[in-house]
């Protein structure tokens, strides 16, 4: 047996064994990075259309499409709608998942099996299919308190975290369930009452739930596009989603691709952010909380 045979049978048994991953890795990592780099391309392309996008600029760079975002539109007035109402949609969602979570792990009470079935079967419906009720609820909601109403933010913000409570419930839940019920009795026998015990000793152990829980809601809220155009009407009220979207409507898709893909680099901008200060969490939050319980 020749050295050249011999090393052509170790390659392929490499290859078999291991090198078909790394394949696979770098064909996942191309296919993940193909969007991005064309949104890259086509916000530094100096023509600013669709036709004239291609995935490496041939025809130059320029930074002029985010000049032309924010002299054409009220981008800013989006960004800023947008972080306010995922921000505080998410921290409140947290902050009353975190609460029912603790009551349904450490309580017992009647009701307590129901309502958790309860918030199950509720979540396999798509919020949009009652968008007709809530409509017309927020209608009457408006002419009574119109701070809470159809085209305001803090409405939406309502509107969201009925969304998101099941979820994070269930989520919190689970990772609730982990922990012994040693360190309640202890607390409770020195004198601690339920609430010295969830926010002295509970928050700070289920900090990493907290963290994934605050990431998925920030994500999904900013993202949400459906409810947002329903209730969202005036330019400045806009989110980023219903913002943007208007930028393609009609027959300017192809002149203002350009000004789209660079609000698109800038909208990705907090929740990478938010992704970096709580990455540290994400995996245990999610190994815990969704295996264990």
């Amino acid at each position: 047996m020749t050295t050249r045979t011999v090393a052509g049978r170790r390659r392929n048994r490499w290859f078999a064994q291991v090198g078909w991953r790394h394949l696979a890795a770098v064909l996942g990592v191309l296919f993940s990075l193909f969007p991005i780099v064309f949104v890259l391309s086509a916000a530094l392309n100096p023509l600013g259309t669709l036709s004239s996008t291609e995935l490496v600029p041939t025809a130059g760079v320029s930074f002029g499409n985010f000049g032309e975002l924010f002299a054409r539109t009220d981008f800013e007035r989006w960004f800023l709608n947008s972080l306010l109402i995922a921000g505080v949609a998410s921290f409140v969602s947290v902050f009353l998942s975190a609460l029912a979570a603790y009551a349904f792990s450490r309580m017992r009470f009647s009701g307590r099996r129901v309502g958790l079935l309860a918030l199950l079967l509720i979540q396999m419906f798509p919020q949009f299919l009652a968008i007709v009720a809530i409509y017309l609820i927020f209608g009457t909601i408006t002419d009574l308190w119109p701070t809470i109403g159809l085209n305001t933010p803090w409405g939406l913000v309502l509107l969201y975290l009925g969304g998101a409570l099941g979820v994070n419930t269930w989520l919190m839940k689970g990772f609730f369930d982990t922990l012994p019920r040693e360190l309640d009795e202890s607390a409770t026998i020195d004198g601690a009452s339920h609430s010295q015990v969830f926010f002295r000793i509970m928050l700070p152990l289920v900090a990493p739930i907290l963290a994934v829980t605050a990431l998925l809601a920030f994500i999904g809220t900013i993202n949400e596009f459906l409810m947002a155009n329903v209730f969202l009407t005036d330019t400045g009220r806009k989110t980023l989603a219903v913002g943007m979207f208007g930028m393609l409507e009609g027959n300017e898709r192809n002149n203002n691709f350009g000004i789209f893909a660079a609000g698109t680099l800038l909208t990705a901008i907090p929740t990478v952010l938010v992704f970096q200060l709580l990455q540290r969490y994400i995996v245990s939050g999610l190994t815990s909380g969704a295996v264990k319980g």
